[in-house]
């Protein structure tokens, strides 16, 4: 037997390598897990964690009327990269305050931030998120090629759209409605030839005696 196979040699060597333990990977090449931690700590298999639902919703927002608030809306929204659709502003029934109407599409966290930081905004007095059966109307001007004057004629009344502007050449049509039906009336008058169009985005009101704005200043 040789030295090195010595009842005492394999002891000492046996206890070494418990005392070193065993070699293992390096840090790099380690696995390392992926996923966020949920609110309890436990991580979430991405493969396995659902999108959050994008959906879309129709804030109101009453404002003092002064010079500049369109614009610190705005860059608001930008800042934070919210997904806008549309952005409409207005004044209300009293001219001291204006109403600016804002679509926006975003995961449901995404909306409630977006509610929270417009609430913030000075000169904004409250934030409403409109229910689903809200007044929403929007208008659209349309001008297509004037060939087909009588059929354009008759696709604007199909969509209670009417025809503001006529020459020889070109025909300007204004159709007001849902943002559907604005959609649809578009589809139909691409066959005419679409020269320009022009939408103004979603205004809304909350439907029957509803109030849109949570409250007034003079409440």
């Amino acid at each position: 037997m040789s030295s090195e196979h010595t009842p005492e040699n394999q002891a000492s060597r046996a206890e070494d390598t418990h005392r070193r333990g065993l070699k293992g990977p390096s840090p790099e090449e380690r696995p390392h897990p992926e996923g966020r931690r949920n609110s309890q700590g436990i991580r979430i298999d991405p493969e396995v964690e659902a999108e959050p639902e994008v959906r879309e919703a129709v804030l109101s927002a009453l404002v003092l009327n002064e010079p500049g608030v369109l614009a610190r809306a705005s860059g608001l929204f930008a800042r934070r990269q919210f997904n806008i659709e549309s952005l409409t502003v207005g004044t209300t029934q009293n001219e001291e305050y204006s109403r600016i109407t804002l679509v926006v599409k975003e995961p449901e966290p995404g909306i409630e931030q977006a509610k929270k930081q417009l609430e913030k905004l000075v000169p904004v007095i409250s934030v409403t998120e409109l229910t689903e059966d809200a007044v929403r109307r929007e208008l659209a001007l349309i001008k297509v090629d004037g060939d087909h004057p009588d059929q354009i004629a008759a696709v604007a009344d199909m969509y209670d759209g009417t025809v503001v502007d006529a020459s020889a050449e070109a025909i300007t049509v204004e159709v007001t409605g849902t943002n559907k039906t604005i959609e649809n009336a578009l589809d139909t008058f691409e066959r005419f030839g679409v020269r320009e169009i022009v939408r103004t985005g979603t205004a809304a009101l909350e439907a029957g005696a509803n109030a849109t704005a949570k409250h007034w200043p003079d409440d």
